[in-house]
């Protein structure tokens, strides 16, 4: 019995370990092939570091893993379409992916330093582009992503960044600048820790070596709604969501993460290159 059970983890250990290596593999191609087709639209040589070479194989983990989760998900939608009379009958794959557009900002993120391996840096976002038939992916940078950036790239690094959201029942008092206050600040206070009310809104503020250019910025509830996508996930943002219950769809209330995704509403904002200027310098060529 123990024989048996030793031999048949050997065996799983083994079909890892191959698969490991054979999704390896398929990364080294798929970078290959993003770099030729790279090379087919820019004039010149692409050169890369082995760096950047080891986040593109990442690229293609993350960017195959978003695939095979839509590809689910289409499956599963066209089950539930009882008519099938709008069916995705379109495969995601990578046959069906538009890797042209794709290599193209492959490359310019894994220049920029973006790891998909890395929480809220880098997202793969497959969409279906009907007048292609084909697949297109964006891929779009977390707010982790945004802040490696703005660190990274800032005409000036600040000293500090704080930032928090505000609820009804804290304390919040902005101090601008103005003749008689030269260096931008705030007050803050939580009055309730353990029952703060209801989010409000949010503000980040900027600290440089020279406080006088201290920077800080007001985010009301409407700004940060604002900005939340049109199609926003009621998972994450709140609202109604469709469930199967007995064989019929129906609606049901979910909390969410919203204040999760406020804040991380609020960190785009502050970290964006309108609070926090990028130096060409210090970008690479590509990128410019």
């Amino acid at each position: 019995m123990a024989t048996t059970q030793t031999q048949t983890a050997m065996t799983s250990q083994k079909s890892n370990e191959v698969a490991k290596t054979q999704q390896l593999a398929m990364s080294e191609r798929f970078t290959n092939q993003v770099l030729r087709e790279f090379g087919s639209n820019v004039a010149g040589a692409i050169q890369v570091t082995d760096y950047q070479r080891q986040l593109i194989q990442g690229y293609f983990i993350g960017i195959d893993r978003a695939l095979k989760m839509a590809e689910e998900a289409r499956i599963r939608k066209n089950e539930n379409n009882r008519d099938h009379k709008y069916d995705n009958n379109l495969p995601v794959t990578w046959a069906n992916t538009n890797l042209n557009d794709l290599a193209l900002d492959v490359v310019h993120y894994a220049r920029m330093g973006l790891d998909m391996m890395q929480d809220n840096h880098l997202s793969p976002i497959p969409y279906k582009n009907n007048k292609a038939n084909k697949y297109d992916i964006t891929l779009m940078p977390g707010y982790n992503g945004i802040q490696y950036i703005a660190e990274k790239y800032a005409v000036e690094k600040p000293l500090a960044v704080t930032i928090e959201l505000v609820y009804s029942t804290d304390t919040f008092k902005p101090i601008k600048k103005s003749r008689d206050n030269k260096v931008e600040s705030y007050e803050f206070e939580i009055n309730n820790a353990f029952d703060r009310g209801t989010v409000v809104g949010g503000f980040g503020y900027i600290e440089y070596t020279d406080p006088l250019r201290n920077k800080l910025i007001i985010m009301t509830l409407k700004d940060i709604e604002k900005r939340k996508p049109a199609y926003a996930a009621a998972e994450f943002w709140g609202g109604k969501v469709k469930k199967w219950e007995n064989g019929k769809q129906v609606e049901v209330e979910s909390e969410g993460w919203f204040e999760e995704m406020c804040l991380k509403t609020l960190k785009r904002e502050v970290y964006s290159a309108k609070h926090i200027p990028r130096d060409p310098k210090k970008i690479d060529d590509a990128y410019q």
